[in-house]
């Protein structure tokens, strides 16, 4: 991607959100083993991705990107991957229903071991303790012991991603993701009106294959309807790791993160001469940046410019996060800045992360109403400035938890300790990810009808 570039400059750089490992051999001898190690993902599928994500922008696509928070050592099961991977298939069957285009299926999973933290240090049972960092870097157990930062989880963090890839493309090309198989996805937790619902969808979509089969178009014809595309993405914040399963591609002779097909800025570590900029401006994969609102219209003019200077369409997705009632502050200036540029860029709504609030339970939760309004008022926002709003990103499970207040199920601040499982931040359950799904699919079929009305 660019001239000079080597994977170790970012070592130069600045480093933010990163631990200070307490012995230095040890970590180099842990970067040597996983050079050894194979890629988990190849330059071949970062591609495919990255025209996916190209299809986005022009609004002939839609990407839908969900998954852990930070994924856990102690959690990982092939159930728990499964019942995620099966509630984004649920929640792309209603988007693809309702937009009328391909559903660009990206998880949060394979490699989201790390989080970056508000503060050094955290306070539990009166103890003052190095914060937790994920997995990948320390323990989550309350001792001074589990939090010292173990290069050895590297190779720990390796070995679930590579199974939890593996399981994955099973799912994807082994007949789970059928699409035949509709109904089947249907989880007993989504209840009520939403499930009715989408059991109209599925029905509708089995007498339509139904008519296809009859027509003599099916899956043994050149319609392959059987498998997905899946694609796996996390945020490169633990970059000693992503040097280490840096490759060369052997077609293209370009860098790419063999870590997972798409990785991620997050917004506080996209310091335009930082480490983290440096070392994902130079591979080819798809690129992440996450846009807040101290995200100012020059730094992410200079952002764009250092990660895709090519302006290669699909290259880079910028990931809107502001919180309900302050996307309208914000939102407007970044698109305009964008247009300026004449940049290419998907532009996606991550309307998580500015509605964490504290309840009164004591716990770290999302209004689920929080979480709606910022996807409206991203979408209305796009529609007024006369851009394309590409796809959503969610913090989700497909766990029955109880982390994000509200929903259909009406989730309250007494129910969250009944199951909350999250490690780090608050999930949207099952329930609540589909119901996501269809205000969404509303969103866009109503944008739809308006191009259509254009056009006419």
């Amino acid at each position: 991607m660019t001239r000079g570039w080597t994977k170790t400059d970012w070592r130069a750089k600045p480093r933010i959100q990163m631990p200070d490992y307490p012995d230095a051999a040890a970590v180099k001898a842990v970067e040597g083993q996983l050079a050894k190690y194979p890629p988990l993902v190849f330059a071949g599928e970062a591609r495919k991705l990255k025209a996916a994500l190209a299809e986005a922008a022009e609004g002939r696509a839609f990407l839908l990107q969900g998954g852990d928070c930070a994924e856990s050592f102690s959690e990982f099961s092939a159930d728990n991957i499964r019942d995620t991977f099966r509630v984004l298939l649920q929640m792309a069957i209603v988007l693809t229903y309702g937009a009328k285009v391909p559903v660009v299926k990206v998880g949060r999973m394979a490699g989201q071991f790390a989080k970056p933290r508000s503060a050094p240090t955290e306070v539990i049972n009166g103890m003052e303790l190095p914060s937790y960092r994920g997995d990948i870097i320390n323990g989550f157990d309350p001792s001074p012991e589990a939090r010292i930062p173990d290069p050895q989880r590297m190779l720990q963090a390796y070995t679930q991603a590579a199974a939890s890839l593996n399981l994955l493309r099973a799912f994807s090309t082994g007949g789970f993701a059928d699409i035949h198989r509709v109904h089947s996805w249907t989880l007993g937790f989504c209840e009520q009106d939403k499930a009715e619902r989408y059991r109209d969808i599925s029905n509708r979509i089995s007498d339509a294959l139904d008519f296809m089969s009859a027509a003599g178009v099916n899956g043994s014809t050149s319609h392959n309807l059987s498998t997905v595309d899946f694609y796996t993405s996390h945020e490169a914040l633990l970059l000693e790791y992503e040097e280490a399963l840096c490759r060369i591609d052997s077609i293209t002779g370009q860098p790419v993160a063999g870590s997972g097909h798409m990785i991620w800025i997050g917004d506080r570590t996209r310091q335009i001469d930082g480490a983290h900029v440096e070392f994902c401006r130079g591979v080819l994969n798809p690129i992440g940046l996450k846009c807040g609102p101290s995200t100012t219209v020059e730094d992410l003019k200079v952002l764009m410019a250092k990660l895709n200077p090519q302006n290669e369409a699909g290259r880079l997705t910028l990931i809107a996060r502001f919180g309900a009632g302050k996307v309208g502050e914000h939102l407007p200036r970044l698109i305009r800045a964008v247009r300026e540029e004449g940049a290419k860029v998907t532009w996606c709504c991550d309307p998580m992360h500015g509605n964490t609030i504290k309840a009164a339970s004591g716990y770290k939760t999302r209004p689920f109403d929080s979480v709606l309004r910022e996807v409206r008022e991203f979408f209305s926002i796009h529609k007024a400035e006369g851009s394309i709003p590409g796809g959503v990103h969610f913090e989700m499970t497909g766990q029955d938890v109880t982390e994000c207040t509200g929903g259909l199920r009406a989730v309250t601040d007494e129910d969250l300790s009944n199951r909350y499982h999250t490690a780090c931040d608050p999930r949207l359950n099952a329930s609540q990810s589909l119901e996501l799904a269809f205000l969404v699919a509303e969103e866009l079929t109503t944008m739809r009808e308006a191009a259509r009305r254009v056009a006419l």
